[in-house]
């Protein structure tokens, strides 16, 4: 007789449940990698995703009154912004996912014991 556990026992696991090793890890590295892209002229918006954020929830919030306004319309003028051979400005999240996304999703693989298409 084939046994199969519960679904909600394999994916603790596997660190996939709700605020699972897996969600935290993908948490934690778009923050980390982000802080390059993300904006700075004071360093209040780098450091209000540490804030907003509760790791493992999937959510990343920057607490950052002007964090929207930024995120689409940052034109990358300062030292290290996109105008100026930098990383710094708009969209930071989708422009490191572009980069980035690939690396965290083998990181992800690895704890959860999968094996790379």
């Amino acid at each position: 007789m084939l046994k199969i556990k519960p679904t909600r026992q394999l994916l603790n696991e596997r660190g996939l449940a709700k605020n699972g090793k897996a969600q935290k890890f993908v948490d934690s590295e778009c923050i980390r990698y982000m802080d390059k892209y993300t904006p700075f002229q004071t360093g209040f918006l780098k450091r209000s995703v540490i804030l907003g954020t509760v790791i493992g929830t999937g959510i990343i919030r920057y607490v950052a009154t002007y964090s929207r306004a930024v995120y689409y319309s940052n034109l990358g003028r300062g030292i290290e912004g996109l105008a100026n051979g930098g990383l710094r400005g708009a969209k930071w999240f989708e422009r490191m996912k572009a980069v980035w996304g690939k690396t965290i999703m083998n990181g992800v693989r690895k704890i959860i014991g999968a094996k790379r298409r």
